[in-house]
This record gives C-alpha cells, sequence and structure tokens, in this order.
C-alpha cells in the first residue's frame, strides 16, 4: 500500500525546453574567471614572497614617511589584481554580448524563414473565416446559375411564339412605334433603383431572401445583367487570391467626383473614386492582372461595363444613392481594379 503511487502527488514534469527562444542561463564560474582566480593568486603569493623577504632598512628616521610607504604597498600589492579582475569582467560581457547576438541573428533567420513559407505555402482550407466565405460565395454563385438557367429557358419558350406575330400583323398598322424584333426586355419597365443597387452588392449570406430576389429581378434587365455577370466573375477571381469586398475599407468619395466620372473626366481629377488602399490586395490584383491573361480580360470587360452602366445610372439617381451605389461589392471591385488598371492616374 505505501509503496503505490498516490493521485495526490502527481511527478513533476519538466518544462518543455524553447530552443533560441529559452532564457538564458548564467553558467556559474566561467574559463574566464578561472584565468583572473590564477592570475591573482600567483600575484598575491608573489608579492607576500617579495615583501617577506625584503630586508629591512634599519635607523629609517621617523618623518611621517611609513604611512606612505604602507600606501604604495598595498598599492602595488593590489592594483595588479583589480586590473585583472576588470580584464576578465570586460572579456565576460563581450562573450555575453556575442552569444546575445548570435541568438538574436538566429531568432531573426527563423522569422524570416517562417514568413516565406507563409507566403509561399498559404493553405486557405486551415483559414475558417476564408472557408466560410468562399462557401457562402460558392452558395450564391449555385443560386445564381439556377436563376440564369430558368430565366434563359423562359426566353427560349417565349421568343419562337412572339417570331410570327410581326408577320401576321402586317397589313395592320396599330403600333407603328415598334421596331421589328423588339424583346421583351424592351417592353418591360427599368429595373428599380433599390433593386439595383441590392443587386449590385449581391446576397449578403445563403439566407438573404431580399438579395436573392433583387438580384433575380436584376437579371432579367439587359444591361443590369451583364454588369451583375462581369462582377461576379471578378469577385470570384479575386476570391481565389484571398481578396474580398468586405476586408476593403475604401475612402469615401463625394457624389459629385461620381458625377464628373460618369460625365468622361478621367485621370486625377477622379483619383478620389480610387479609395481602395490596402496595399496586399492592390499588389495581389497587379499582379495577377500582369501574369493571368483571363484575369485581365474579365478585369477590362467588368471595368467597361460598370463605366457604360454608371453612364446611364448617374442620370436618374441622386446623391444618396450615388453614395449608396458606392458601398456596394461590385463599386468597391471597380476602385480595385480601376486603381491597378490606371483609371485614375
Amino acid at each position: 500500500m505505501a509503496d503505490q503511487p498516490t493521485k495526490s502527488n502527481p511527478p513533476k514534469s519538466r518544462p518543455t525546453p524553447l530552443g533560441i527562444y529559452d532564457r538564458p542561463k548564467p553558467d556559474g564560474i566561467s574559463g574566464i574567471e578561472i584565468i583572473a582566480i590564477v592570475l591573482s593568486a600567483i600575484w598575491l603569493i608573489g608579492a607576500a614572497i617579495f615583501f617577506l623577504t625584503l630586508p629591512s632598512e634599519p635607523n629609517v628616521p621617523e618623518n611621517g614617511s611609513g604611512g606612505l610607504r604602507f600606501l604604495m604597498t598595498m598599492l602595488a600589492i593590489f592594483m595588479p589584481v583589480a586590473m585583472i579582475w576588470v580584464a576578465a569582467t570586460a572579456a565576460r560581457a563581450s562573450r555575453v554580448m556575442r552569444e546575445e547576438s548570435q541568438r538574436l541573428q538566429a531568432a531573426i533567420d527563423a522569422i524570416r524563414q517562417a514568413y516565406i513559407a507563409q507566403s509561399q505555402g498559404r493553405d486557405l482550407a486551415n483559414e475558417p473565416s476564408v472557408a466560410r466565405k468562399l462557401d457562402e460565395i460558392a452558395a450564391a454563385a449555385r443560386k445564381t446559375e439556377t436563376t440564369l438557367a430558368t430565366f434563359s429557358t423562359r426566353r427560349d419558350a417565349t421568343e419562337p411564339q412572339r417570331a410570327p406575330a410581326p408577320l401576321a400583323a402586317a397589313p395592320v398598322d396599330d403600333q407603328p412605334a415598334l421596331a421589328l424584333g423588339t424583346t421583351a426586355e424592351d417592353l418591360a419597365p427599368p429595373l428599380p433603383i433599390p433593386d439595383f443597387i441590392r443587386a449590385l452588392n449581391f446576397p449578403e449570406t445563403a439566407e438573404d431572401e431580399a438579395g436573392f430576389a433583387a438580384l433575380r429581378r436584376a437579371l432579367k434587365d439587359r444591361s443590369a445583367a451583364q454588369l451583375v455577370q462581369a462582377a461576379q466573375d471578378v469577385l470570384t477571381l479575386l476570391s481565389q487570391d484571398g481578396i474580398y469586398m468586405d476586408d476593403l475599407r475604401p475612402d469615401r468619395a463625394r457624389p459629385e467626383v461620381w458625377r464628373q466620372f460618369a460625365a468622361g473626366e478621367r485621370g486625377r481629377t477622379v483619383a478620389a473614386l480610387g479609395g481602395i488602399r490596402d496595399r496586399s490586395s492592390l499588389a495581389l490584383t497587379s499582379g495577377r492582372m500582369k501574369q493571368d491573361p483571363i484575369f485581365r480580360d474579365a478585369a477590362h470587360h467588368f471595368l467597361r461595363k460598370f463605366d457604360k452602366m454608371f453612364s446611364d445610372f448617374e442620370e436618374r439617381a441622386s446623391d444618396e444613392q450615388i453614395s449608396s451605389m458606392s458601398d456596394t461589392r461590385t463599386a468597391r471591385a471597380f476602385m480595385l481594379l480601376g486603381r491597378v488598371a490606371g483609371t485614375f492616374d
């Protein structure tokens, strides 16, 4: 019973060593102190032998020179010892400084190698926030593709029935204002501005019913659908490099600057529109633009569609609506790609 180990007294485990990051431990007496002790002992023994074997001078006058002689004797004995220990202290401090310098250099090299390895081998699967955003974008893309497929099917089913209509109505000129080949998109009312702005921001999550409803209405409008599809392409390509519009915090531009852009101004006049300041996103996008021709074509296509869309949007939008549009994911993608492409230079 007495030999059995009890749970109340668990064995103490030694702490895990930290390697180069561990606190340096004093190593007690080193070789420098040993040498200093040996030299001090040799000097003291030699001085003792010298002064003990020195013959005394007879008939030394008592004129106060005895104290000065004693002081000089003490200096001759202990001054070299003090110099030996000063040299030993300096040598020990120099060794400690060299060791600390080596430890610091090793730590810097380790940090540099870890940073390079992390930059070259980023694993998106180990980042829960990135994985969650990718899942949300994938779910939104699947719903958008389903909506597009449904919309395309309905157009194919209705257009063959409408094709013979102009020939049958040719003898009667009841609607002279309608041109040949007028489609349902041309006769449909314009897309409401709030729905258009909501569609440009895309659904927030897979449960955002209002966002998907606005997106479906926008996809039924020809010009809005082209811009939404172009924006979806570039947002998907940017997400492959870990660039998400929700992470960007651009500087807000006044509605007057947006209206100048719609009027055809370019360059420094509208430089405030390129309010993206995130250096890593700009660098990654610029590198992708130079190296990936598919991304470059998609980006320029998106910029052209956004330019054309905003020229029409500005004519019927108020300043508040322009400010709301500038805060959408599509507008942030335009700011990022426009700055990389040199639209605001």
